[in-house]
């Protein structure tokens, strides 16, 4: 006896399968599941989808070798179908996407950007409200800027009639039998069509448009992050905090030191009730002073036995995670090590790449320097590292 496939109306098809290497993240993590505002961008989209009425199924369409990051989202909901591997390009997921839903047969798809995590059910009701009379619908906006031509990128050739002129958006909404057999068609000629409505368009199919929203960005580059948080701020004002911190370990026998999370060849190793990393042990001090929560010491009691030997990437990570959960986000951390020896230039590079991993920011927002304290002092006499480091943050400006 066979089972049949539930039977579903409308299904949104979620393209997560790039790199979205433009977003500029510094530990090669692929966007999508990056964190927007406490949660992974992806899980925000899918999220979205799974919470409207008008949806019945959501299928991702991932990246071949994302799906232990897909599961370690955590996502859990009846709607949610098993995700699809894509293919090298948005057309070939669209397509492997729409091949895993034909067995349920939905009336309508809808096939949406993984990274527009924004996405309002007026938007989706607009987009299916239009397809009761045309083939396919997509939101659209205005396009409210003077449009230039220019053949080679240096010289105007004309100006376009702006009133012609929409930016289309996703999700964009098919009748699934319509578009599956379009992308057929499709990817026998070409796999470069940059969205579902130009295949449709090339399939002689009737589009219309339906009523975007400025708030549905699409998170490209690194600077949308930030934009992408203030919209679901609710736009609120943000405002810069200013965060110090300060920490000094003593050296002990030993082979290693390790600072910014790498591990430094030396003579002696650093005396710590954890690992003794001075770098990201400032720096953590320095994001809590900047939110007003404290120190290391408030959150990881030393007195507990469990921090004993822990790595210190929990204490940054903790930290970071503090920001993004008050709606904020890490505008720039910067560190001195002061010390006379292990070298620390030749490591730099290696550190601030592991800080900007932990903390979730690009490397071009952290700042790794050392200098000597002319054998003045504690650090002066090789008796320990020191290292001051300063963070600072935006927060949503009502903030308490």
């Amino acid at each position: 006896m066979s089972i049949s496939n539930p039977v579903y109306k409308t299904v949104a098809l979620v393209v997560a399968g790039g790199r979205g290497a433009r977003a500029g993240d510094a530990h090669d993590t692929p966007k999508q599941y990056r964190a927007l505002a406490a949660k992974p961008l992806l899980a925000r989209t899918l999220e979205a989808f799974l919470n409207m009425e008008r949806v019945d199924a959501v299928l991702p369409v991932i990246g071949g070798d994302h799906h232990e990051m897909f599961s370690a989202m955590g996502l859990s909901h009846p709607k949610l179908l098993e995700p699809v591997s894509g293919g090298t390009t948005r057309q070939l997921s669209c397509l492997a996407g729409l091949e895993a839903l034909e067995p349920y047969a939905p009336d309508f798809v809808l096939i949406h950007d993984g990274a527009r995590p924004i996405v309002e059910e007026s938007v989706v009701g607009a987009v299916l409200d239009a397809l009761e009379t045309a083939d396919g619908a997509i939101p659209a906006t205005l396009v409210t800027d003077t449009i230039k031509r220019s053949l080679d990128g240096k010289t105007i050739g004309g100006t376009e009639d702006r009133t012609q002129l929409f930016a289309a958006q996703t999700p964009q909404g098919f009748r699934f039998s319509r578009i599956l057999g379009a992308h057929r068609k499709a990817v026998t000629m070409t796999d470069g069509f940059t969205d579902d409505a130009a295949v449709a368009e090339w399939a002689n199919l009737k589009i219309v448009l339906a009523q975007g929203s400025t708030r549905n960005i699409k998170v490209t580059l690194a600077e949308d992050f930030p934009r992408a948080e203030r919209i679901l701020a609710g736009d609120r004002t943000m405002e810069t905090r200013i965060g110090t911190g300060y920490d000094v370990h003593a050296f002990a026998e030993g082979k290693e030191v390790i600072l910014g999370n790498v591990a430094i060849p030396h003579d002696a190793a650093l005396k710590g009730h954890s690992d003794a990393d001075v770098v990201l042990h400032a720096l953590s001090d320095a994001l809590y002073g900047a939110l007003a929560e404290g120190d290391i010491g408030h959150h990881f009691p030393p007195s507990d036995p469990q921090w004993k030997g822990a790595d210190s990437r929990l204490f940054l990570a903790h930290a970071a995670e503090r920001v993004r959960a008050r709606g904020g986000r890490i505008v720039n951390l910067d560190c001195t090590v002061i010390c006379e020896a292990p070298r620390i230039n030749p490591h730099v590079m290696a550190m601030r790449e592991r800080i900007a991993e932990i903390a979730g920011i690009a490397v071009s927002r952290v700042a790794v320097k050392a200098t000597t304290s002319e054998q003045l002092g504690f650090t002066g006499r090789r008796e320990g590292i020191a290292a001051q480091a300063m963070a600072s943050i935006e927060l949503p400006g009502d903030d308490t």
